[in-house]
């Protein structure tokens, strides 16, 4: 496997990670509620308000292991980085680690920014080229996934990364651990998907 690694231990402010800008977002109680098929479809409702493991159906719905390039690991300090405001429920001062996840073969098809307590981030990615699942699988580490926020949106850094246009589908979450806050994660999907979830929207007929 190859692994791409950068690492930012300046205490500056480092370089902004890749957040949608919203032409559609929703909160715990649309979550709750699920989407309307025609503005997402099921099989997409399933990965992004599931609390399953994204990594874990990407295998299963590529047939290959999905890997991952890590191309950033920043000390933030306790800035609140321009990320959710469930930031605030992660300890300080933060590490910020971004990713792409891919398959074995090379296509990218989730992007990533995780958010952690710096001084315990080692304890849970003793192996920080492996997916957060694959790590705290690892440890068995008891986890809660916690889907706060769904976003429909658009960025040019991700078109460019995904090599293809959007407007991209996102999703952020909590993962709880005994009862606190373990890391905050922001995922966007690559439209390629489609070759394996099907259309992102059902029109009124499919219903």
């Amino acid at each position: 496997m190859t692994i791409t690694f950068t690492a930012t231990n300046n205490l500056t402010l480092p370089t902004a990670w890749h957040r949608l800008t919203p032409i559609w977002e929703g909160g715990e109680e649309i979550i709750q509620q699920s989407l309307p098929h025609t503005q997402l479809a099921p099989a997409w409702q399933l990965m992004l308000l599931g609390d399953g493991s994204p990594t874990r159906h990407l295998e299963l719905l590529t047939g290959e292991p999905t890997e991952v390039d890590v191309i950033d690991m920043s000390l933030i300090g306790m800035d609140l980085d321009n990320a959710p405001d469930v930031i605030q429920a992660v300890p300080g001062p933060r590490l910020r680690r971004q990713v792409w996840l891919r398959t074995a073969s090379g296509q990218r098809l989730a992007y990533a920014a995780s958010w952690w307590e710096a001084s315990h981030v080692d304890e849970y990615l003793q192996n920080r080229s492996l997916p957060i699942w694959a790590s705290l699988a690892r440890l068995r580490t008891e986890l809660y996934r916690d889907v706060r926020g769904i976003y429909y949106g658009d960025s040019s850094a991700l078109e460019s990364g995904f090599d293809v246009t959007g407007p991209f589908w996102g999703r952020h979450y909590l993962f709880w651990h005994y009862g606190q806050p373990l890391t905050l994660i922001y995922e966007v999907f690559s439209p390629y998907l489609i070759k394996y979830l099907g259309a992102m929207q059902l029109n009124s007929k499919n219903q």
